[in-house]
């Protein structure tokens, strides 16, 4: 399976993408703004010119998991009830650790991670909570079949 995050819009604190699985869309997303990053950038420059939560991940193409719980999501009620805190976990990205998909409502929800939902208002998502599970129903059977679910993030503006 394959996920894809298209970044169409950015500013100083946020960008605004589109998400796809297999070339289907199915929400929007927020993210802290793109700082022009890729992933062929090192580690440690990436973690040393970041401001933290307030950097998006670099562009690239990262294995996506189910399979590690969230300490700090397990114990929020929501998570723990709807996933047992298994969020959509985006894995090896450089100067980053812990990358979720989540819900939220801006920038400020995201502290590096993608945040799902509808972009109705400007700078800003809505309906977050049915953009995740929409999106995890389709990740957990692809995960349940032993699917490799890859997420491929880009941009339509240039730096």
């Amino acid at each position: 399976m394959k996920v894809n995050v298209v970044r169409r819009y950015n500013n100083s604190n946020y960008c605004i993408g589109d998400l796809y699985v297999d070339g289907v869309w199915i929400s929007n997303t927020i993210e802290d703004t793109d700082r022009g990053w890729h992933n062929g950038m090192s580690d440690a420059w990436i973690r040393n010119n970041k401001v933290y939560a307030k950097s998006a991940i670099p562009v690239g193409t990262y294995n996506l998991t189910l399979n590690v719980v969230s300490p700090k999501f397990a114990q929020k009620a929501y998570y723990k009830k709807f996933c047992g805190g298994r969020l959509p976990r985006i894995l090896n990205v450089p100067g980053f650790d812990g990358i979720l998909m989540h819900r939220g409502k801006d920038e400020k929800s995201s502290a590096g991670c993608v945040i799902l939902g509808y972009n109705t208002i400007k700078g800003q998502v809505t309906n977050s909570q049915q953009a995740f599970e929409k999106f995890y129903k389709i990740l957990d059977e692809a995960n349940k079949k032993g699917e490799k679910i890859t997420i491929e993030i880009t941009r339509t503006y240039k730096f």
